[in-house]
C-alpha cells in the first residue's frame, strides 16, 4: 500500500509473543496486498481493471464490501468520493505511475473524467461480484483499503489476546480498549504547517478510528508545479486552496477513511452541512496567513482531548 503500519498493545495474562503477532498480522497484510494493490499487477483490483467485461465479475468477499462501502459514502458526498477515479490518477502520476512532464490539457481532463464515475460501478454481495457499465471503468481503493487493513488488524490482534491496542497504517488508525493509562489511546493529529513536533490536535481514543486526508505528504512536481495526490474526481485535478487536511473520527477505519477522503475534497465550507446532518466528528486544517487553523464539526467538539505535555 505504499506506507507503514504498526501495532502496539498493552500485554495481558498469559503474554502474548510479539513476533507471533507480527508474524500473523504481516501475512494478514499480505492478503489484503493481493486483492487492493495498485502495484501489483496479479492482485485482485489490477486483474479487475484490465477486464473490459460488462458482466458481472466475481470478486472476493472483502472486495465486495469495500466497494458497497465507498458506494455509500459516494452517495454521501455527492462523489466527491470515487473509486473509479483510478484513470485520473494514472494520468498525475500517482501510485504506481510514472510522473508526467507537464499537467494534462482540459481536453485531455474531460475524456477522463468520462471515464469517471462511481455510479457506473455496480456491486453485489452474494455471491460477491462488481460490473463495470462502461468497459474502461477501472478503479482505485487506496483512499478506502488502508481503512479496511486498519479493521482487519484491530480484529486479529484482539483475537490473539491484544484487545487493549492501537493499529496504524499511514495516517489511518484505530484504538481498542482503556490504553495504557485507562483514559484511551493517546493519537495526534498534526500541524501540516509546523516544520517541528506541532500537532494540530491530540485525541483520546477509545474503540474508535481516525484517518486524515491531505496533500502535503504525498506530493509530484508536474511542470514546475507542486500537486498532491487527492484528485478532485468532479473536475479532473488534484485538490487545491487553503484546505490542508482533513481528519474523521469514527467507529471502523474502513468508515473513516473513505470520510476524511470525501471531506477533503469537498472543503470544509462544501462540508459543513453534511457534517451536522449526519453527526459527522470532523476536524478541518486550513491555511490562514501562514498558519493552520481548525475548523471543527461538533460532534468532533465533543471528542475527549489530551493535554500536548502528556503526549
Amino acid at each position: 500500500m505504499g506506507t507503514t503500519w504498526s501495532a502496539k498493545w498493552i500485554q495481558g495474562t498469559p503474554a502474548i509473543n510479539p513476533v507471533a503477532v507480527q508474524r500473523e498480522l504481516a501475512d494478514r497484510l499480505e492478503q489484503l496486498e493481493g486483492i487492493f494493490s495498485t502495484y501489483r499487477p496479479e492482485s485482485e483490483i489490477s486483474r479487475f481493471n484490465r477486464n473490459p467485461s460488462t458482466e458481472w465479475i466475481p470478486v472476493s468477499a472483502e472486495l465486495a464490501a469495500a466497494a458497497e462501502r465507498a458506494h455509500a459514502i459516494s452517495t454521501l458526498t455527492g462523489g466527491a468520493f470515487d473509486v473509479t477515479v483510478e484513470p485520473l490518477l494514472q494520468r498525475w502520476g500517482f501510485g504506481p505511475h510514472p510522473t508526467p512532464a507537464r499537467a494534462p490539457a482540459e481536453e485531455a481532463l474531460a475524456a477522463l473524467r468520462s471515464r469517471v464515475d462511481w455510479r457506473r460501478l455496480e456491486t453485489r454481495s452474494s455471491p460477491p461480484a462488481l460490473r463495470k457499465t462502461r468497459p474502461d471503468i477501472a478503479v482505485d481503493f487506496s483512499s478506502v483499503a488502508k481503512g479496511v487493513a486498519v479493521d482487519a488488524l484491530d480484529e486479529r490482534l484482539a483475537g490473539l489476546g491484544g484487545g487493549n491496542h492501537l493499529v496504524a497504517i499511514g495516517g489511518d488508525l484505530r484504538a481498542a480498549g482503556p490504553g495504557p493509562r485507562g483514559d484511551g489511546w493517546r493519537v495526534a493529529i498534526e500541524d501540516p504547517l509546523s516544520t517541528g513536533p506541532a500537532l494540530g490536535r491530540l485525541l483520546l481514543l477509545r474503540d474508535q478510528a481516525l484517518s486524515t486526508s491531505g496533500n502535503h505528504r504525498n506530493v509530484r512536481t508536474i511542470g514546475g508545479q507542486r500537486v498532491g495526490h487527492v484528485i478532485d474526481p468532479r473536475t479532473g485535478r488534484p485538490v487545491s486552496g487553503p484546505h490542508l487536511s482533513a481528519s474523521v473520527v469514527a467507529r471502523t477505519c474502513a468508515e473513516s477513511s473513505a470520510l476524511a477522503t470525501g471531506l477533503f475534497v469537498l472543503g470544509a465550507e462544501a462540508g459543513e452541512t453534511l457534517l451536522r446532518r449526519e453527526g459527522i466528528a470532523a476536524l478541518f486544517l486550513q491555511e490562514n496567513v501562514g498558519r493552520a487553523v481548525g475548523r471543527e464539526s461538533p460532534a468532533f467538539a465533543r471528542l475527549p482531548t489530551a493535554p500536548a505535555q502528556t503526549r
